[in-house]
């Protein structure tokens, strides 16, 4: 599978999931300009790295703004939601259970 062979949904996100592996599951996620407005609040650590585009997170009420390259840990139990993203933002998500 090559990480840059995807197509942009209309709206929402794309989830794939490139690998499960013991305690880490590895997504790839592809996001639209127009993303669903939803808390999550994991039970799990997550990392992510931004590969393309731009978003905005809201984690524990604090505002995010990324930009490609930029990466970021989110604590278990964090609430976060996704704001807003530009069209075609790529994201590798990294989810870490204990």
């Amino acid at each position: 599978m090559n990480l840059y062979n995807y197509i942009t949904p209309q709206e929402n996100e794309t989830f794939t999931t490139l690998l499960k592996h013991k305690n880490i599951i590895i997504n790839r996620i592809v996001s639209s300009e127009q993303v669903q407005d939803k808390e999550y609040i994991q039970e799990e650590d997550e990392w992510f790295v931004l590969l393309e585009g731009e978003a905005t997170l809201l984690i524990d009420r604090e505002k995010k703004v990324l930009t490609k390259g930029d990466t970021l840990f989110i604590k278990a139990k964090t609430p976060h939601r996704v704001v807003q993203t530009s069209h075609e933002t790529l994201w590798l998500t990294v989810h870490i259970f204990n």
